[in-house]
């Protein structure tokens, strides 16, 4: 009896499984599998909600990978934010450490984080957006996109049923701080390749017209330091280098020294200085002990905490817990991000006692002082007639932002039956000519209490 490899090369159909990022913000992995090939985008974790004390953080369920280990090739990260790195320490070793692959800042980020799990031990492999890797069936190239931390990766997955496109977080700024402009030539010319599938970033979906740039955020912050009398200290996201650095140019502009407090925001900072990310001149970064030694209109502290995050450093500052810092009659205190849902009563009850101790509170709703890292309905329409997918599959989002993307690829001509709002756990199947829903994987939540899981 003569067996017919083609035929059963043939029965093999690429496999997307989402294990987070679908119906929810964060918690970002999709598996792709194919015969007895898997590669893995993103490995993040989930920030608790209100309603969920004592949680640290939430990480995917890898239960269908068990007994998979040695078929997982590799495991790509798109950025360095902890929604798409923060499950490693917990995962890696749970895989067999299988390769890692992530941007020169994202593998700095990473390793650094190991440090605090040294039972883990996690090598990355630096790629850059000329890399090509080759891992079984599977041949990835990248691409660049922004988003609010450098070295994002976009990325091409070439498959035996066609190429898959997913654009991790992204949107299109044409004069962004501390990094270059998508490079829209190379999207484009991705385009020509007749794309199965488009996987794209749906977290602002909802907010019409293009992202703000972080060229024009960085007007509206300077006319901040120019009016200010007292003290300014600014709230972000640790990872927000593009942030980090309009705070430096602009207390160097300005004569004002300027401390990091935040363990994790000093740690990036030190990584992105050593790689070129961040242009610092000497003498302009002190200690948060020293800020008493400047006058106050001579000094400025960016520190972790926008999110009312307990042990942050704004909220310790707020409750005259810190060691050096207090809040002020006539500081500024600037928000320099957007709420993550489910922190909003947090952070107003923050709002509400930085102005009961006088303090004058800055943040996005009243002027742009954060622009977001997530392409808005333009820069998808854009993603889109650049891509030209035949299918298109919103990632990245709650449902309902799942859902606005999927309107805006019906907009853009894309069939309705050639688009796929999936959930978490849920197969994606395809031949190259048709996709369809596949069956059910375990998959939910994995709660992280410091402790253990």
């Amino acid at each position: 009896m003569r067996f017919n490899f083609k035929n059963m090369l043939q029965k093999n159909k690429l496999r997307i499984i989402p294990l987070g990022g679908l119906g929810e913000i964060g918690r970002n992995m999709t598996v792709f599998e194919y015969g007895q090939d898997i590669v893995i985008i993103d490995m993040g974790l989930q920030f608790p909600e209100e309603d969920m004390p004592g949680i640290d953080y939430i990480i995917p369920n890898i239960d269908y990978l068990k007994g998979k280990e040695k078929n997982i090739k590799g495991v790509f990260i798109t950025h360095g934010h902890y929604d798409h790195i923060g499950a490693i320490p917990h995962l890696m070793p749970k895989l067999g450490n299988p390769p890692l692959y992530g941007s020169a800042l994202t593998a700095g980020i990473i390793q650094k984080r190991q440090e605090d799990y040294p039972q883990s031990r996690i090598k990355v492999n630096v790629v850059d957006y000329d890399s090509r890797v080759n891992l079984g069936t599977f041949k990835v190239e990248f691409f660049h996109v922004n988003h609010n931390i450098p070295g994002v990766l976009g990325i091409v997955l070439h498959t035996p049923e066609g190429i898959v496109v997913h654009t991790g977080d992204f949107k299109f700024d044409h004069s962004p701080v501390a990094d270059k402009p998508a490079d829209i030539g190379r999207i484009a010319q991705i385009g020509t390749k007749n794309v199965l599938a488009l996987m794209s970033d749906s977290t602002a979906a909802e907010v019409p017209g293009y992202s703000v740039s972080e060229s024009e955020i960085q007007k509206v912050l300077d006319d901040i330091f120019v009016k200010a009398e007292g003290r300014i200290i600014v709230a972000t996201f640790s990872s927000l280098i593009s942030r980090i650095q309009q705070i430096i140019t602009l207390s160097e502009k300005y004569g004002r020294k300027l401390a990091i407090d935040g363990f994790s925001m000093r740690n990036n900072v030190e990584i992105a200085h050593q790689l070129g990310y961040l242009k610092i001149k000497k003498g302009t970064l002190i200690k948060a002990d020293q800020m008493k030694n400047s006058p106050d209109n001579k000094v400025a502290l960016m520190c972790t905490g926008a999110q009312g995050e307990e042990k942050a450093v704004l909220m310790r500052i707020v409750n005259k817990e810190h060691k050096f810092v207090n809040i002020k009659k006539g500081d500024s205190v600037i928000f320099s991000s957007s709420v993550v849902p489910g922190n909003e009563r947090t952070v107003q009850n923050l709002k509400d006692q930085l102005y009961r101790q006088e303090a004058h509170v800055i943040h996005y709703k009243m002027m742009d002082v954060h622009a977001g890292g997530h392409g808005q309905v333009e820069d998808l329409k854009m993603m889109l007639n650049l891509i030209k997918p035949k299918f298109f599959i919103p990632v990245h989002g709650e449902y309902k932002h799942l859902v606005k993307n999927a309107n805006i690829a019906k907009s853009m001509g894309i069939p309705p039956k050639n688009i796929i709002i999936s959930d978490i756990g849920k197969v994606i199947e395809t031949d190259g000519v048709e996709m369809r829903f596949g069956g059910t994987v375990p998959a939910g939540r994995v709660m992280v209490d410091g402790l253990g899981v």
